[in-house]
């Protein structure tokens, strides 16, 4: 007979073996959990379902980051748990599948199959590789054709879904290590170059209809360009070497894989069917992105009629099984999920608390120098993607709040307005904060870890910080960018 003794040694024992079978890895995570959670409970002025969507997307991010957990699974089960502890209705699971991001994705899945049946992202690639001979050339190459597609395209998810039927063919000749390289390189240039324009992002064209309202003041395209475009080429060749120099393998600068001499015909024989209607189609498209105020149909929208028409029986490029099966389903269950979790901090009031107590800290820096000013508020928005996933919501949210702040303090709002979105534009820390970087994550064919983007952005975000400061105590400064 066991008696009470040996019943609690053998417990105890149990409870001894189920601890050494945790790796210290493990027992950092739940250690970090509990510390956000101690944190978080202590926190005044939030209500409960603002701490536990806080809490949740916290879990998340760390997760995400540290452990091999399916993103996806994560993000789905966070959203239930939230949903359990009745800080939301079971309504924000369902509604997460009608997000825009959601259907972008799904529109840019299923053209990028098109572009490749069609065989032109071929073409493009054997035309990069001819071109550049060594690999490292032909990535700089792809950046160059992505920084210039910012003057075409006026947005960052549209670059990035006519970049990846051409990522995933450029891969092709790429090893596994070399591919992730590919997929965080390519967002990551399409980011760093959208302060080259001010149709770069729909969040510059809220900020300064923001400006023009509040103050009656505004930017126009040519002043814009002319600020932007030297900042948009310095950091985005400084985010080239910084991915190069972290993730780009010690062997990875051999020379590109020899272009095949019927490779080399096939660029040269003239454009089929196929290639003329995507070309067609993509055209439209871009018009149809350009032009969003006027019809007023949203970028996700357009993109669902071009998937719509590339899978159009007898006429269209591609079947309907087809384009289904290209789309990474995984991914899109993510993305919807991840999106929702943001949506949630905004829902239940953790960004306006937030905002709050940033914009307060602001305010105790009135009279301060003038570098002291400029350093906090870049501080404040290049930090901002980490809370607040989305690009629109950030220039919806800190705007308002950064025009008060000028006009208490008496600078220039003009100023203030275009030094917050070019640092509201840096979102490199975690594939949530943009669509970009999501259109890339965990994609079937290529992809890259979310541990890959908190090495760059914990070298890239301090040196975005400083070349804005140099700019403006330089450049801007000559050109009457002036606080």
């Amino acid at each position: 007979m066991i008696t009470r003794i040996e019943k609690h040694a053998e417990k105890n024992n149990r409870i001894k073996q189920w601890i050494n079978q945790l790796s210290t890895r493990s027992l950092v995570i739940i250690s970090l959990h509990v510390i956000i959670l101690l944190v978080i409970v202590l926190i005044d002025g939030l209500n409960y379902d603002a701490k536990i969507s806080i809490f949740a997307f916290l879990s998340a991010m760390t997760l995400w980051i540290t452990t091999k957990i399916p993103a996806g699974f994560v993000a789905i089960s966070l959203i239930m748990f939230i949903v359990i502890m009745n800080a939301a209705n079971p309504d924000l699971l369902y509604d997460s599948l009608s997000e825009e991001v959601v259907w972008l994705m799904v529109g840019s899945f299923i053209i990028g199959e098109a572009v490749k049946q069609s065989q032109l992202a071929e073409r493009l690639t054997v035309s990069i590789l001819r071109k550049c001979h060594k690999k490292s050339n032909v990535l700089l190459g792809l950046s160059s054709i992505l920084f210039a597609s910012v003057f075409f395209i006026p947005s960052t998810s549209g670059r990035a879904a006519l970049s990846m039927p051409i990522i995933q063919q450029l891969s092709e000749k790429f090893s596994t290590k070399e591919q992730r390289v590919l997929a965080v390189l390519a967002p990551v240039i399409i980011l760093m170059s959208t302060s080259a324009t001010l149709i770069g992002a729909g969040s510059h064209l809220i900020g300064i209809g923001l400006l023009e309202s509040t103050v009656d003041q505004s930017i126009s395209f040519s002043k814009w360009f002319i600020l932007g475009v030297p900042f948009a080429i310095v950091i985005t060749l400084v985010s080239f070497f910084i991915i190069k120099w972290i993730l780009w393998p010690k062997d990875g600068f051999r020379k590109a894989e020899y272009v095949q001499t019927e490779e080399k015909i096939m660029v040269k024989r003239p454009i089929n069917g196929k290639e003329k209607k995507i070309i067609i189609l993509i055209s439209f498209l871009i018009l149809g992105w350009m032009t969003e105020r006027i019809h007023g149909y949203d970028i996700a929208f357009i993109t669902m009629i071009g998937a719509v028409l590339v899978m159009t029986p007898n006429y269209g490029i591609i079947s309907w099984k087809q384009g289904m099966k290209s789309v990474s389903w995984n991914l899109i269950v993510f993305v919807a999920a991840a999106t929702a979790l943001g949506k949630v901090l905004v829902d239940t009031g953790a960004v306006k608390w937030i905002e709050t107590k940033m914009l307060n800290v602001l305010y105790l820096f009135i009279g301060a120098p003038e570098w002291l000013i400029v350093l906090i508020i870049l501080l404040l928005t290049v930090s901002s993607h980490l809370y607040i996933t989305s690009h629109t919501t950030r220039a919806i949210v800190f705007i308002p709040g950064l025009l008060l702040f000028s006009e208490t303090i008496g600078v220039n709002p003009s100023t203030v307005v275009f030094l917050s979105l070019i640092g509201m534009n840096y979102c490199v820390t975690v594939p949530v904060s943009s669509k970009a970087l999501l259109l890339f994550y965990e994609e079937s064919e290529i992809s890259y870890d979310a541990s890959h983007l908190l090495k760059i952005s914990a070298i890239l975000m301090p040196l975005y910080i400083l070349i804005m400061m140099l700019f403006y105590f330089s450049y801007w400064q000559w050109m009457g960018l002036q606080l």
